[in-house]
């Protein structure tokens, strides 16, 4: 059995590397700078102002060719998002630092060999936050919409910037949407 799942694996392996034209695996990493907006912040019957804060992501994704100039590139990514939060007129201060496993599905659009145009809906679900967050309730589902450029430096190696804007209310309590700039460096085998 284990002979034959090595077997499987080794082919399976041959077959991606000889159709790296339309098949490719690689691995990414950067820094979020992410924010919980929303029209009123309001926990515990206490109004809040949001400030950014700088987290990171690191995942794996793949490219699947579909043509000359456009592509899918799915991912799947542990990201750690949030805000942290300033009672407007009280000391009562807190950071709100949330990790998710994210799932973008971006189509790609190839400018040229150089720059493409990517965009598409994430789904993410929550996995952690910390433990003295003030937030309760908050949803393990969260969607939302990106969009950003890729630089293909080699044929390996890229550099991405993307934008991410929740779609939905990640608590009912505080009435927020995540949002998060991604900046991000990664490689494909």
């Amino acid at each position: 059995m284990k002979r034959n799942l090595l077997l499987l694996t080794i082919l399976l392996f041959a077959t991606f590397t000889s159709s790296a034209q339309i098949f490719r695996i690689g691995l990414k990493a950067g820094i979020n700078y992410a924010n919980q907006n929303g029209t009123t912040i309001t926990v515990n019957s206490t109004n809040y102002k949001t400030d950014a804060i700088t987290n990171f992501h690191i995942g794996l994704l793949a490219e699947v060719k579909l043509g000359e100039r456009f592509s899918i590139q799915p991912e799947l990514l542990y990201s750690t998002q949030g805000a942290k939060y300033d009672a407007v007129g009280v000391i009562n201060d807190f950071t709100n630092d949330v990790g998710y496993v994210s799932i973008p599905l971006m189509a790609k659009i190839n400018l040229n060999n150089t720059f493409s145009l990517d965009f598409g809906p994430q789904a993410s679900f929550l996995m952690s936050k910390k433990n003295d967050v003030s937030i309760n309730d908050q949803k393990n589902l969260d969607f939302g919409a990106g969009g950003g450029l890729s630089i293909h430096i080699t044929k390996g190696l890229f550099l991405q910037g993307r934008y991410i804007v929740g779609l939905n209310e990640i608590s009912p309590e505080a009435k927020v949407k995540n949002s998060v700039l991604q900046v991000s460096a990664g490689f494909f085998f």
